[in-house]
């Protein structure tokens, strides 16, 4: 299945403890259905300081499920995300709106 959120995708977060939350999708991963964003799930580490780094209590967001996240589309609202043939190329289209993603 063609994954419907790529990196660079303005997000809102529908579910979980961050909803209403927005952000950037940093990474996908489609096998897992997962997805980094940008700010959100995000964690303390605690690491040991290194020759490479400072060490101490570092935040990271950690991957969240791509069902509990919906694309922005250019008026801020949530939309789910189609496919439709735009002449002989496959695009994603924002559903609310009808507009096209990425041509």
């Amino acid at each position: 299945m063609a994954a419907k959120l790529k990196k660079g995708d303005k997000v809102v977060v529908i579910a979980g403890k961050d909803k209403g939350k927005e952000g950037t999708i940093t990474s996908v991963d489609p096998k897992s259905r997962k997805a980094v964003v940008e700010g959100i799930n995000v964690a303390i580490r605690h690491t040991r300081q290194s020759q490479t780094s400072q060490g101490g209590r570092i935040p990271k967001a950690l991957p969240m499920d791509l069902s509990n996240l919906a694309f922005l589309d250019k008026n801020g609202k949530p939309s789910r995300v189609g496919f439709k043939l735009d002449g002989d190329k496959k695009v994603r289209f924002a559903k609310t709106t009808g507009d096209v993603i990425d041509a």
